[in-house]
Order: structure tokens, then sequence, then C-alpha cells
């Protein structure tokens, strides 16, 4: 905490979780604001995530095709997936990759972690670089249809520039990986 932060910060009180899913919760936390009076916080409570960047040689890079019913559109993305209970995020990270591509890697980075919403979700997003790549069989799960796809990464760049691509993780990510 900074100094000077003491002024900003809310003091939980209670929570109430409204609707448990299986993905994620929505809860809503009673809070007590820096002035004393109580508010309510209503939120996405998610278990976090985990994104990689995987590349087959320094120019391009695997990703995927998939729909996306919250947003009705078919997106290019990062393979990607939900941290499991007790998982690690290095084996959810291989895991995700291994079931959304069909490739396994060598060697992995860690390359950023950031909350993709918090004004709304406590989701934590830890994006890693793949290198090393062995190709495999994709295993999706049973509700899962994807196409695996091969970019060349500055063709995934200019995506982003043009707003063809607008997953947050994939955006973060790749912009991560240009710096």
């Amino acid at each position: 905490m900074r100094k000077g932060d003491k002024g900003l910060i809310e003091t939980f009180v209670s929570k109430k979780t409204v609707w448990r899913g299986r993905a994620v919760n929505f809860d809503v936390d009673t809070v007590r604001l820096p002035n004393g009076k109580l508010a309510t916080r209503e939120y996405i409570s998610h278990p976090g995530a985990v994104g990689v960047v995987p590349f087959l040689n320094r120019d391009t890079i695997v990703m995927v095709r998939q729909y996306r019913h919250p947003v009705g559109e078919v997106t290019l993305e990062l393979p990607a997936g939900k941290i499991d209970p007790r998982e690690s995020i290095l084996a959810c990270i291989k895991r995700e990759l291994a079931e959304e591509t069909g490739y396994t890697a060598r060697a992995f980075r860690p390359l950023i972690r950031y909350w993709p919403t918090p004004a709304f979700a406590n989701e934590v997003l830890h994006l890693y670089v793949a290198t090393g790549l062995k190709a495999g069989r994709v295993n999706t799960d049973a509700d899962e249809f994807l196409e695996v796809v091969n970019v060349p990464f500055r063709r995934a760049l200019e995506m982003v520039r043009r707003g063809k691509i607008r997953d947050s993780k994939t955006v973060v990510g790749l912009l991560a990986c240009a710096v």
C-alpha cells in the first residue's frame, strides 16, 4: 500500500454469493467506505486463468479460432483456460496448450499477469510464452469447438492495431511480446 492510500481503502464487512456457476460465481459484498458508510460491491468471482503465446519459430505463433457466445463472433485468440482447483499455473498452461492446440513445449517463460476487468471481476490472468513446440493431438473439452491456426507474429500484431483481434488476453500477450 502506498502512503496516502488509507483514505481510499474499503473494509470488507460481509459476503453473499447470489449465484454459483461452473466457471464463475456472482458475489455481493458489503463494505465500509473510508467515510464510514456502508456500500455494496457486486462482482464476478473467478478462480483465475492462463494464456500462452506459443511460438513455432521466431516469426510464427499458434492461435485458436472459436465462437464466443457473449460477443456473438468467432474470435482469434491465444490458447487459454481457467485454472482448476488445486492446479498450479504452469500445469494449467501445459494442459491448455496441449488440449487446445495439440502442442507441448520445451520451455515456458512468464510474460505478464494482470486483471482483465477489476471493476467487476477478481480474475487474474497469467500469460506465458512457450517455445520449443512439438506437435501432438488436439484434445478439447466436449463443449469446445475450435480451429488451430498458425499466424505470422507481425500479422497478429497488425490485426490488433486494426481492431480485428479484441480479446484482452490476446491483445495484452501479443503487445507484451512485441516490446
